[in-house]
């Protein structure tokens, strides 16, 4: 099969939204200082393999929305090139293509951890009901994407045998809730400038406003500040890392969160935040800053003891 017939199937896989399935890892590079854990490759590849996992269910649910939406999405200025909306990829295809993609995550799961298996599961059935039904309701839409995030921490967790903080979740909870609504802003917006001549194409942004959205993002971009610093300080953090070091962290976290800000408000960005994460160079440095100085820390002070 040609490059050019299969182009369409890979864009409908939306490979540049598994981005969000990193957050996999997060279990992993967190044990790798805990004094009680001993981590290796072997481990590694498990907590890699539970991303394959979360990509393979991922792309399976992208296929049903694409399904669900596509009279809408037609008539949307972007999302009508989707190849579902534009014609490129048959309705049956896809949906026997999303099929095959959720069988292959669920089993690959059950194969790596019965409690990877649950947390996987649990993914989908939460992602099914929001393509069904509960994206079309306020406030709701976006905690069911924050609760997302949260279930690919516990997956990470589950696939190595790894307890996550308490505390980690609350921040990988409150920093998906973050870009959730700037990208509800962006679409409010950007859609509500042409609401004369294109129809809402996501109904619950009908029942938003711009001004509850800015104050919503206030309160959430500072909650999850004042989280991480918390967590980096925590007493059982440094009891379990063996360093308080992990606030030096927390100036990265702090300009991650003013350049999204930026590019949100004065850029007018926001709709796409895997895209702005793998293009914005500010924030690449930035991510790439707090990765090493994270692993430098959590190594450091295990090779301490």
């Amino acid at each position: 099969m040609s490059l050019g017939r299969l182009s369409p199937w890979v864009r409908a896989l939306r490979l540049s939204q598994w981005t969000k399935n990193i957050v996999v890892l997060a279990a992993f590079v967190f044990a790798l200082g805990d004094q009680q854990q001993h981590e290796d490759w072997h481990v590694l590849f498990r907590a890699l393999q539970a991303v394959f996992a979360f990509c393979l269910v991922s792309s399976g649910i992208y296929l049903l929305n694409d399904i669900r939406d596509v009279e809408l999405d037609r008539v949307h200025p972007t999302k009508r090139f989707r190849p579902i909306a534009a014609g490129e990829l048959s309705m049956p295809t896809a949906f026997g293509l999303s099929a095959l993609l959720l069988a292959g995550g669920l089993i690959w799961s059950a194969l790596l951890a019965p409690s990877l298996l649950l947390v996987v599961a649990v993914y989908v059935l939460m992602q099914v009901a929001y393509t069904l039904w509960l994206k079309h309701v306020a406030l709701v839409d976006i905690f069911i994407i924050a609760g997302g995030f949260v279930l690919r921490a516990l997956a990470g967790g589950a696939a190595i045998g790894v307890k996550l903080s308490p505390w980690l979740l609350l921040c990988a909870m409150l920093l998906a809730l973050f870009l959730a609504l700037c990208k509800r802003r962006h679409e409010k917006v950007m859609l509500g400038r042409a609401e004369e001549t294109n129809p809402v194409t996501r109904h619950s942004l009908a029942q938003y406003d711009a001004r509850l959205l800015d104050q919503l993002i206030a309160i959430v971009s500072a909650a999850t500040l004042v989280c991480y610093a918390l967590y980096t300080l925590w007493p059982d953090t440094v009891k379990k890392f063996g360093t308080d070091r992990l606030v030096y962290t927390v100036p990265f976290v702090i300009f991650g969160l003013f350049r999204y800000l930026d590019l949100v408000y004065r850029h007018e960005r926001g709709d796409r935040p895997e895209h702005i994460l793998l293009s914005d160079w500010p924030l690449l440095v930035d991510i790439a800053l707090y990765g090493a100085t994270v692993l430098g820390l959590l190594v450091f002070a295990r090779g301490a003891v």
